[in-house]
């Protein structure tokens, strides 16, 4: 499938506004970041979260860097066919992400279905 950048980053913005207000609410000091390919330059990985869980900080404040969720271009356009498939595959990969974000494992994502 071919996008160009900013079509993708729509949809993956698209996909942000359509979460649930519950899975949002909580989200501080994070920023969501669209790149074309992991640094290794490899297909496999989907998106990225970059940063100290909720579970494993024990003082956050000011002047802290945010945290990053990091949605791959090239990857996903690599492993879906139509736009469909698309949106589902991102709304997936920001939910796996922002999972990190709340301290939940890939094991624990696994078992909800999520990973």
């Amino acid at each position: 499938m071919e996008m160009n950048a900013d079509a993708f980053e729509e949809l993956v913005i698209d996909e942000l506004d359509r979460l649930p207000d519950d899975m949002v609410e909580g989200l501080e000091n994070i920023v969501f970041v669209v790149e074309d390919r992991p640094e290794d330059g490899s297909l496999d990985l989907l998106g990225l979260y970059d940063g100290l869980a909720l579970t494993e900080r024990t003082q956050y404040g000011m002047g802290e860097l945010p945290d990053r969720i990091v949605v791959y271009r090239d990857p996903h356009l690599a492993q879906c066919d139509a736009e469909d498939e698309l949106r589902d595959e991102i709304h997936t990969t920001l939910v796996h992400e922002i999972a990190h974000f709340y301290g939940i494992d890939d094991e624990q994502l696994h078992e909800m279905g999520w990973a």
